[in-house]
Formats: structure tokens, C-alpha cells, sequence
């Protein structure tokens, strides 16, 4: 005990148990509006503060826990939740967590591509030619015209809708040869490798249709809708209207291009009560029919597998009928033997009968009599079995 001066020895697999947790909890990548990455070594509290969500929003994004695909609009963040992908998304930075995951780091490039503004890349295309630089300064200033929040969620959203619809295609190659394989021939190993392939089809079904859930409760809520346009309640709260001043981020350098760009880009947004909502929900519905798409590739594929389900059934029926139809024609022939047996047994007894005596012909015509009568008997069985239709013609 401590009181006596011992030391208890600590567990070297709770450690490492506690060292793994703690080190899940801290591992996130920053990305800031010029598509500048910075490791955070920061805890979920200095997280918490920083984008000012609750420690439930932040729960949702633990590895460690198993949450279903969620996309949460808060106040000042947007909590993002979608298989592999767990961020969170604000109206000038991006925090992603895991940054060394090998399905993550797609996305981290991908961010630090298209989150920089059109200034950023323009010095890079200088030399190109005045007609290149004229298409390139149009499709970037169109890129330009969505908040900052919005472009960081479409890469989320491409990011996550083209991995499940790799992870389909994969299954579709495996599928249709081993189904068509099955078909072909009935065995242990293929009934195995069918079973398992529609194992990973019900997964990845569940995780499909969670992430098109989600997209189609936001689509289906204008609110909800309302809430990821952070840039725009930024601008409501920034120095910029007037109404106080800004608490965004201080120790940031350029806090006050970053709060006029996005300004500039909430103002550019398409204004009115009904009309708030429209950027986004084009946004969701082009993502929500992609991964709609994969999902009824899935369902084609489950309705293939019963489908090769109920031709197996209707093969095994016929074997289980061809047996039965052997099983008949055995049970027949016993049926015949025994009226044979029986006859033999009748002749064969040492008891005297008066017709025996001088009637030597009666045997044979018994054994006759008894023949005919057995084949007319195993006759009329086949014929009510196949009228019955427990055997096949």
C-alpha cells in the first residue's frame, strides 16, 4: 500500500493501452484558407475551445467509438462525420483528424489543392499566355464565389462518395464470376466464397445507405441547410457589420483578409428566405445522387444473388425429386419381392393341402399369376406417383 511506502507496479499493456488513446486523441492536421497544413498537438479541450463545440459533437469523431455517418452544423464549425473521414470545418480552417492514415492523406492533398484562393494559384499560371490566364482567372473566380466551407465539404463529399463507389465496383468484379461460378457448379467452395462476398455486400450496403441517409435528412431540412453557412454568420459577427467585434481566432496573422474574403464570398452567395439555401442544396443533391447511384448498383447486385439463390433452390429441388423418384422405384421392387417371398413361403410349408396333391401345374401358374400381378402392381405406383407429380416425367 502507499501508506507503507510500496509501490504498486503498473500494467506495461495499460500504458501502452493509454499511450494509444491519448495519442488518437491529439493526432490532427490544421488547414488554413491557403491550403497550408500544421500538425496540432492538442487535446479534445483545446480543440473544443478553439472551434467551440461541445464535447458531444466531438465525441462523434472519436476512433475509438463507432458512430454512424453524421454531417452537424453548429454555430462557428461544421462536425463531420463520414466513415474514414472525421473533421471539422469552420469558415477559415479545416481540422482533420488522423492525418497519417493512408485513406486520409488523399483528401488532406486534395484540400491543400483546392482550398487556396484564386490570387494564390493565378502566380503560378503568369506564364502561360494571356488566353490561358483569361480561362484560368474565370474558372477560379466561379471556384472563388463558394465559401470556403462549402469547397472544403465537396472535397469531403467527392472523397467519401468515390470511395464507396471504388469499394462497390471491387465487389461487383468479385461477385458476378463467383455467382456465375456457383451457378455453374455447386460445391462447398464456391457456396463459401458466395457466402462471404454477400457478407461484405450487407457492410457496405449499411455503410452506403447511412451516408445517403444523412444527405437526404439534410436535403429534406431547410434548417439544417441554413446552419453550414458559417461564412455568412461570420460576416453577421464580424467588425465588417458592424455588430461587435470578432472573437475568430486571434493568434491568426491574417485575420483580416481571411474575415474580408469571406465577407466578400457570404455577400456573393445567393440572398433571400427562400433562396439562402439553393448553393448547398446543389451541392448535396450532385452528392446524394452519386451515392444514391452506388447504392442501387448494390441492390442490382443482392437482387443477382437471390436471384442465383433461387436457381440453386430449384436445382437442389430437382436432385431431392430425382431421389425421391429413386427411392420410389426401390421401395417398388421390395413391394414386388416380397409377393415372390411370399409364394415361396406358402409352397414351402409342411403342411398337407389337398389342392397340392396331383396338381403339379398350380405352382407355375402361381409364380405367373404372382409376376403379373407384381408388374401391374409397380406400374400402377409410377403412374400415381408422376400424377401426384412426386417424380419428374
Amino acid at each position: 500500500m502507499a501508506r507503507d511506502g510500496h509501490v504498486v507496479p503498473v500494467d506495461p499493456q495499460t500504458t501502452l493501452t493509454v499511450k494509444k488513446k491519448k495519442q488518437s486523441s491529439r493526432n490532427w492536421i490544421l488547414l488554413d484558407c491557403t491550403g497550408q497544413g500544421t500538425v496540432l498537438d492538442a487535446d479534445k479541450y483545446q480543440i473544443m475551445h478553439r472551434v467551440q463545440i461541445h464535447a458531444r459533437d466531438l465525441r462523434i469523431l472519436d476512433p475509438l467509438l463507432s458512430y454512424p455517418s453524421t454531417i452537424l452544423g453548429r454555430e462557428r464549425a461544421i462536425v463531420l462525420n463520414l466513415e474514414h473521414i472525421k473533421a471539422i470545418i469552420t469558415a477559415e480552417e479545416v481540422f482533420l483528424r488522423d492525418p497519417t492514415d493512408e485513406q486520409v492523406i488523399p483528401v488532406v492533398e486534395e484540400l491543400q489543392r483546392r482550398l487556396p484562393p484564386s490570387n494564390a494559384v493565378q502566380l503560378h499560371v503568369q506564364g502561360d499566355g494571356k488566353a490561358n490566364q483569361g480561362r484560368q482567372h474565370d474558372g477560379e473566380a466561379e471556384e472563388d464565389d463558394s465559401p470556403f466551407e462549402f469547397r472544403a465539404l465537396e472535397v469531403a463529399l467527392e472523397a467519401i462518395c468515390s470511395y464507396l463507389a471504388a469499394r462497390t465496383t471491387e465487389l461487383e468484379t468479385a461477385a458476378y464470376p463467383a455467382l456465375d461460378e456457383l451457378t455453374a457448379k455447386i460445391s462447398s467452395r464456391n457456396l463459401d466464397r458466395v457466402r462471404k462476398l454477400k457478407s461484405a455486400m450487407t457492410r457496405l450496403t449499411a455503410r452506403v445507405q447511412k451516408v445517403r441517409d444523412e444527405l437526404e435528412q439534410l436535403l429534406n431540412d431547410d434548417d439544417d441547410m441554413a446552419d453550414l453557412y458559417l461564412s455568412r454568420k461570420m460576416n453577421s459577427s464580424s467588425p465588417v457589420s458592424g455588430s461587435g467585434p470578432a472573437i475568430w481566432f486571434p493568434a491568426s496573422p491574417t485575420i483580416g483578409s481571411k474575415i474580408s474574403r469571406a465577407s466578400r464570398a457570404s455577400m456573393a452567395t445567393v440572398r433571400g428566405d427562400e433562396d439562402d439555401i439553393e448553393e448547398l442544396e446543389m451541392l448535396l443533391e450532385a452528392y446524394f445522387m452519386q451515392i444514391d447511384g452506388t447504392l442501387n448498383k448494390l441492390t442490382t447486385l443482392r437482387e443477382y444473388i437471390d436471384d442465383t439463390e433461387d436457381y440453386i433452390n430449384i436445382q437442389l429441388d430437382n436432385h431431392r425429386n430425382q431421389l425421391i423418384q429413386l427411392e420410389l422405384f426401390l421401395s417398388s421392387g421390395t413391394v414386388c419381392l416380397s409377393v415372390y417371398s411370399l409364394v415361396g413361403a406358402i409352397f414351402g410349408m409342411n403342411i398337407p393341402y389337398t389342392w397340392n396333391e396331383n396338381h403339379e401345374y398350380m405352382f407355375k401358374w402361381v409364380v405367373i399369376v404372382s409376376g403379373v400381378a407384381c408388374a401391374l402392381m409397380f406400374v400402377a405406383i409410377i403412374y400415381y406417383a408422376r400424377l401426384k407429380g412426386l417424380v419428374g416425367s
